[in-house]
């Protein structure tokens, strides 16, 4: 049995038993309504870079084509293909799942715009180029990377599910899956996107390729990646070279980042000779870009969107964040102090005034990011009234 529900502007059939909190190798189809504000932000996403794509190269948009590799009942495929106007292959490998997007591609009318297929979604990568990739399986993209990043050639999308590795709850298996060595502290989250974003830049080079993080945000369970993809060796060169480790003090809480892939780090914390924890390799560039992020929140604004103001919210905090790796946490800080956390816009601005950058982040609400020393934020703690 099917039911018919609607997203954004497009209607799909999905299985009338679905139940999200089945994981998709257990379920016939899977249809995961959390992550509607996921694809409500992914169709604003790829109308911004399908404009720039038509201004930029001269694209017409009807031969600008879009993969969505791991399609289930074909929601996020079918609904890039019919709001942003894009041709697109939506991909499975259950024969159920593409008897079912078959039947939601001939109820939207998209014959002619659709394909669907049923393969791995490596077989589908590493038989065509696209000009953008979008990878959402259950779990870890980890051993997907590879094909996508070679078959995409201006846009990747990534979602990673597995936030337990990522994050270092699961410590051995991230770093099987992701080559990195993971911290599972307060700022895991980022820890987290950062990790995975610096796998995508190691698997992007090996085909002379860079990227540039254009929006990537960590929320509930799960991180998302967009990057633009960049050819040429000389820009994969410049994307390792965000690449890098951080050092972090469990016991002061003070953190210093070093860009390399072969860097030196002592371990003794300068500041309370503590013992440090190493963090790496990951990405220490920029989460985002600004003109971007504006831009999508000038095209989610002008969407029909069930999620608009929820998405809208993420999108303007990510934005207004701090390019600094990294964010520390209010309330474990006063913890520390043995005092009650302060409201945070107040202690925000007693770093601003003393000439520090202090932002909120997407990651929590009490999460924080600043370049003044730890030294310094416990001091402008420990002042508050």
């Amino acid at each position: 049995m099917l039911r018919l529900i609607q997203e954004g502007q497009t209607e799909v059939y999905i299985p009338d038993d679905n139940d999200p909190d089945i994981p998709t190798a257990s379920a016939s189809v899977f249809y995961n309504p959390a992550m509607e504000m996921n694809r409500d932000i992914n169709v604003a996403v790829t109308s911004v870079y399908v404009k720039k794509l038509i201004e930029r190269k001269g694209f017409e948009k009807s031969n600008i084509t879009y993969a969505d590799a791991f399609s289930a009942s074909g929601i996020r495929g079918l609904r890039v293909a019919k709001e942003v106007g894009i041709a697109a292959v939506l991909n499975d490998w259950k024969e159920e799942a593409v008897s079912l997007i078959q039947k939601n591609i001939e109820h939207s009318g998209l014959e002619e715009t659709i394909t669907a297929t049923c393969m791995s979604a490596d077989k589908l990568l590493q038989s065509r180029k696209f000009a953008i990739v979008d990878i959402d399986p259950f779990g870890t993209p980890s051993p997907y990377l590879d094909s996508a990043v070679s078959s995409a050639s201006f846009f990747l999308g990534v979602t990673a599910t597995d936030t337990a590795p990522l994050c270092g709850a699961h410590l051995k298996s991230g770093m099987r899956k992701y080559a990195a060595v993971p911290l599972n502290n307060e700022f895991h989250s980022e820890m987290g996107l950062r990790i995975l974003i610096g796998s995508i830049v190691r698997e992007t080079a090996k085909f002379d390729k860079g990227i540039r993080p254009l929006f990537s945000h960590a929320t509930r369970h799960y991180v998302r990646v967009y990057a633009e993809i960049l050819n040429g060796a000389g820009n994969a060169d410049k994307s390792v070279k965000e690449l890098g480790f951080i050092a972090w003090c469990p016991e002061c809480k003070r953190m210093e980042t070093k860009n390399g892939l072969a860097v030196f780090m002592n371990e003794e914390c300068p500041v309370c000779s503590s013992k440090r924890k190493m963090s790496g390799p990951l990405w220490l560039g920029k989460l985002k870009e600004v003109d971007f992020c504006n831009e999508i929140i000038s095209e989610l604004q002008s969407l029909p969107l069930n999620k608009k103001d929820e998405a809208v919210k993420l999108l303007t905090i990510c934005r207004d964040e701090a390019d600094i790796p990294f964010f520390y946490d209010q309330h474990q800080l006063c913890e520390k102090l043995r005092i009650s956390a302060p409201p945070m816009e107040p202690f925000l601005d007693n770093l601003r005034n003393e000439g520090y950058t202090a932002t909120r982040t997407h990651f929590s609400g009490t999460s924080f990011k600043t370049d003044a020393p730890i030294e310094f934020v416990l001091e402008i703690l420990g002042k508050q009234p």
